[in-house]
Formats: C-alpha cells, structure tokens, sequence
C-alpha cells in the first residue's frame, strides 16, 4: 500500500448535495467532504452554516491523528515507538486508545492484542515475495507477541522486548472518528455523519447499510464492521489481516458492531472475528454498556 505523506493525506473535494435518503436540517442542507486517511476513505457529511469551515478543521484533526496513529508514516508516533521500543511523553489519544486495548484485550480473552504486529509483518514480507512464510518465521514473529509486554503511562509506553511492535489499525479508525466528533459537538455541530472507514454520527436517524447485507439507522452512535478476509495478505485470499496471537487461525466471520463510541465498536468488532463462538462474543460484548451486535455471519 502506498504511504500516504501529510500533504498528500486529505483532500477535500467539492461540495456536494447530500446522498438520497440522507436526513438534513431543513435550513441547512447536508454537504459532503471526501478524502483518505491511514489507508482509508473519509467522508464528511455536515449539515451546518459553516459546514466549509468545520470540516476543514476536521480534516486537519484527522491529518493530526495520522501522525499519532499511523504505520504508513515512517515519523507516526506509532512507527517511532515501534522503531525505539519507547517513547516518551505519549500525545494523550495514543493512551486513551492503549487504555481501550487494554480492556477488550481482557474481554476478549487475550484474543484482541495490538502485539501482533510482527507476525502480521512477517506474513505481508512473505507473500509479498510470493512465498509462504516459514516456520522459523513465524515462530520468532510469535515469539515477540504479548499485551502483558506493554508497558504505559503518560511518562512513556515502553516494550519489554526488542522486536516487539504494535498495531493499531483494528481501533485507530474508530478512535479517530471519536475525536473528530468531539470537536465538530464542540462547534456546535448538531446534525452529521463521520466515516473514517468505521463511522460515527451526530444526531437522529442515519440509515447505513451493512458490508454483510442489511441496514439500519444510527442516532448519537457509532458503528464498526469487521471481516476475517477483509483484506487478504497472500494471492489465493486466504491468509486475512486479522491475526490470532493464540496460535490458531480465526473463524471467517463479518461482525458488525454498534456503540456510543466508534473506538469501542472498532475493537470489538475486531475482537469478535477472533472469538471461537457467537457466545463468547456475546458475552464479550455485553461487559462494555451500551455495545451491540448488530450483524454477524
């Protein structure tokens, strides 16, 4: 994939008369800002006086967040903690978000751990040459995981290994929609929807439709949608991104989740393609208030 740099990150299109079906104030109609970030497609859609002007401070939070979050930007914070193995004086969203790790990580029996970012890296190295990674590989890669090796605080996060790296692309969408939904509220925004790749609305009734089939409407919520082979590593399409840290490959599964918070729906969504039943991720689920399936196949 290539590496989105900071000038190339967002680019906000002309504004557009909002979709059919879309809900709108009836004084001001919705309009609809487009760009990408960390790999991803964002879309705005503002229904507000100065609509411009709050979605360019939210593409400019957004193009923020990427250098906290990112494993596309070499100088991220994340791609420099990983680098180093510490880093000092962590930007506040980058705690929140290992605090959020934290506790599905424990939900989910240890199934959810950000850690997995070696193997992942030894996969996409291995297919990418057009080889199946060997078992050497894989075992110095799964030997490098483990959430009880992280170390944070607001003084720094540290890593108990040489090696060991994270990744945050199963919560980091999520998180980054949250923050910009706090500061649009924050502007007085009332009315509008916010897609970072998982999706976080501002007032009543937004109809979304699900990856797996289906729809539904959305108020004050957020939803996040997750799939086993959503994006593959390998030609044949079998080897997903979502890694198990356990040793065993997870079910192929498509999980829709729904939450106040886009970060929490994110990761539970994630969690949940790892989760060897539905019971366990409906218990799962259920120990975060307010969470729901709201798809799964």
């Amino acid at each position: 994939m290539r590496r989105l740099t900071r000038r190339r990150l967002l680019t906000i299109s002309a504004a557009l008369p909002l979709a059919a079906g879309l809900p709108a104030l009836a004084s001001e109609p919705s309009r609809v800002w487009r760009g990408f970030a960390m790999g991803a497609r964002v879309e705005l859609r503002l229904a507000h006086p100065d609509g411009a002007r709050l979605a360019r401070m939210a593409l400019a939070e957004i193009a923020r967040l990427e250098e906290v979050f990112s494993l596309y930007n070499t100088d991220s914070a994340l791609m420099r903690l990983n680098r180093a193995g510490q880093l000092d004086a962590p930007a506040p969203e980058l705690l929140e978000c290992l605090a959020l790790c934290a506790a599905v990580h424990a939900a989910s029996g240890g199934r959810f751990d950000p850690t997995v970012q070696p193997l992942w890296a030894a996969l996409a190295e291995a297919h990418a040459a057009g080889r199946a990674p060997t078992g050497d590989e894989i075992a110095q890669a799964r030997a490098l995981i483990g959430w009880r090796g992280v170390d944070f605080s607001a003084q720094s996060v540290r890593f108990a290994r040489p090696g060991m790296a994270l990744t945050l692309n199963g919560v980091a969408q999520g998180v980054v929609a949250d923050r910009v939904a706090m500061l649009l509220r924050r502007e007085g925004l009332e009315m509008g929807f916010i897609d970072t790749g998982e999706m976080q609305a501002i007032g009543p009734d937004w109809p979304v439709e699900l990856k797996s089939g289906g729809a539904l409407t959305l108020s004050d919520r957020a939803l996040a949608s997750s799939q086993t082979l959503g994006t593959v590593l390998d030609a044949d399409g079998n080897q997903g991104h979502i890694l198990s840290p356990l040793g065993k490959e997870p079910p192929t599964r498509a999980v829709s989740i729904s939450a106040r918070s886009a970060g929490l729906a994110d990761a539970l969504s994630t969690a949940a393609c790892l989760m060897p039943d539905e019971q366990g991720i409906t218990d799962m689920v259920a120990r975060f208030g307010g969470a729901r399936v709201e798809a799964l196949s």
